[in-house]
């Protein structure tokens, strides 16, 4: 099972912003951080899983070659260039086999979503966890990888409904197992303490 991660680097101003004005910028940075390392260990307890994580910001910031000391299997892989979904795009393009890629934000995903997520696409082109807040917190594409992702109004309520759109354009099968919620707004942050990760 191939399982890429999205990542950027835990700097503070520069990630979690939306949640600055509730925990600060380095309270916000050290959330990421915590995780981003949630998301590594969950993929990483599969132990079929070929795990990268793909670098945005620094790819040789130290919480990188950190998280690559820890997990031995680990490949890191700078992100490329462009908005979300060409960035997206380009991960699965860089596969010739069936990938889950998920992003850092969603401490609710479990090894059972990943598992069910794969058993999903031996049925259908693609697979989606969408999100509460209208985006999505994982999406697995079978190859050959058809860009789904183009004309999209990224970081809005509008992701999925306009993903849905572009796979019917595309005639591909799709398979939405739950949906799930993700760590964005200071409102979140209620039912992340329920998790207890902090």
């Amino acid at each position: 099972m191939q399982i890429a991660i999205f990542a950027r680097a835990p700097v503070a101003g520069a990630c979690k912003t939306r949640l600055i004005p509730a925990l600060g910028a380095e309270g916000a940075a050290q959330l990421h951080a915590q995780l981003v390392e949630r998301s590594l260990a969950t993929a990483m307890s599969l132990p079929d899983a070929e795990v990268t994580l793909w670098t945005a910001g620094n790819p040789t910031d130290p919480f990188f070659l950190k998280q690559q000391m820890r997990w031995s299997r680990l490949c890191l892989k700078p992100q490329s260039d462009g908005d979300l979904g060409q960035r997206m795009h380009e991960a699965f393009m860089a596969t010739n086999a069936p990938m889950l890629l998920m992003g850092s934000d969603c401490p609710a995903l479990t090894t059972e979503h990943l598992l069910a997520c794969h058993r999903a696409l031996s049925e259908r082109d693609a697979v989606f966890l969408p999100a509460e807040d209208g985006g999505y917190v994982l999406v697995g594409l079978n190859p050959p990888c058809v860009d789904v992702f183009r004309g999209i109004d990224w970081s809005t309520d509008q992701v999925m409904a306009q993903t849905r759109g572009r796979l019917r354009e595309k005639g591909l099968s799709w398979s939405e197992p739950v949906c799930l919620w993700d760590v964005d707004r200071p409102e979140d942050l209620v039912r992340l303490a329920e998790l207890d990760i902090r």
